[in-house]
């Protein structure tokens, strides 16, 4: 069968990568078209539009790029026509996806979507619309399941792709002799994958770990796509290294973590690691999101336990001398052991493997 897949985010290409490994264990013929990045491509997958060309987040950035929107959105209607696949799968990415999708339904195009929009945190009644235009959905969050049932969507709970990722990684047992790094404990910068989140957020990390250099290796992970040079500007203290797309292995040898909320928060905690949420975005940005999120975290792995296990320093409260603070209570061993609970009751909530396996059964066997 022919699928056309389309993510927005360094973790859609991981996650859509993964979905392509699981599609090919049971259908032989299977042919991919996408929009992802490297990792779908290296699956075998025609990438037709790369992430890094389409990456706009915010309110005000959106509306910037309007035109390029629109211009990206005809393209892809004309692209899965001429393609003609027999599943069209969307991956998270709801501002252009839902588009996509409410089109390609009234084409009588089959839509299947995993990773649910996260509607819950800023506009619930999106949910009425999804049951509409979508054939089938596959959430990875436990609550989104009965979140959905009460717009009377039932909606396919598959566990969250990311125990796989991580329960399948294989350390390298030579990372810390390889890049030079010596006994001391290592503090990984997740940074984030966006420019606009690393501009606000790199330099405040790297303010905040000042004190802790002389006891400390400090790890930049640099996100796929992105070459060491782009962060030089930000490297005005020495000791500070960079490593570019290894970041399970950053955070398999580190002692705490510094990250940008997004899927990264949730794969530090998976991997054991006490850290402290950041997250800043533009003040116009952040004016807007006051009045449209719904949520009480922003974190993963606080949404998901449904209290604050993680401390989130967000906008104002992003400061180095906050990050500083918090910085330092992770190296409090009794605070640390409270942390590791928690973490053990997150991955209980979470439950099993298997995400992608099931997702891809669903999808070609439906």
């Amino acid at each position: 069968m022919k699928y056309y897949i389309i993510a927005g985010e360094v973790s859609g290409d991981l996650h859509g990568a993964n979905l392509i490994k699981s599609i090919k264990k049971i259908d032989d013929n299977a042919n991919f078209r996408v929009w992802g990045g490297d990792l779908m491509q290296n699956q075998g997958a025609t990438n037709v539009v790369h992430i890094r060309d389409r990456a706009i987040m915010g309110f005000i950035e959106v509306i910037l790029n309007l035109f390029k929107i629109i211009k990206l959105i005809n393209f892809a209607k004309k692209d899965i026509s001429e393609y003609n696949p027999d599943r069209l799968i969307f991956i998270d990415y709801p501002g252009f996806n839902l588009k996509i999708a409410a089109w390609a339904h009234s084409k009588g195009f089959e839509t299947h979507y995993y990773i649910s929009p996260k509607i819950w945190a800023w506009n619930v009644k999106r949910a009425l619309k999804i049951k509409k235009i979508i054939t089938k959905m596959y959430v990875i969050l436990p609550f989104e399941r009965e979140f959905y049932k009460k717009f009377g969507y039932d909606v396919k709970y598959v566990g969250n792709p990311i125990l796989d990722q991580i329960n399948n990684f294989i350390p390298n047992p030579d990372f810390v002799k390889n890049y030079n790094l010596d006994n001391k404990p290592i503090i990984a910068l997740l940074p984030g994958s966006r420019k606009q989140e690393i501009d606000l957020i790199m330099p405040v990390m790297l303010q905040s770990v000042i004190p802790f250099i002389k006891n400390y290796n400090v790890v930049v992970a640099v996100a796929p796509g992105y070459e060491n040079s782009y962060f030089n500007k930000y490297l005005n203290i020495e000791n500070v290294k960079l490593i570019n797309d290894n970041t399970y292995n950053i955070l398999k040898y580190s002692y705490a973590a510094l990250v940008t909320s997004g899927t990264a928060a949730l794969e530090t905690a998976i991997f054991n690691i006490p850290q402290v949420v950041c997250y800043k975005t533009s003040w116009i940005n952040a004016f807007i999101a006051k009045f449209v999120i719904k949520v009480k975290y922003i974190s993963l792995p606080n949404l998901i336990s449904g209290k604050e296990i993680i401390r989130e320093l967000l906008q104002n409260e992003l400061t180095v001398e906050n990050l500083k603070k918090e910085l330092n209570k992770l190296t409090n061993e009794n605070l640390r052991e409270k942390v590791f609970e928690d973490y053990s009751e997150l991955k209980e909530i979470m439950g099993s493997e298997g995400a992608s396996d099931i997702t891809a059964s669903c999808i070609v066997l439906s």
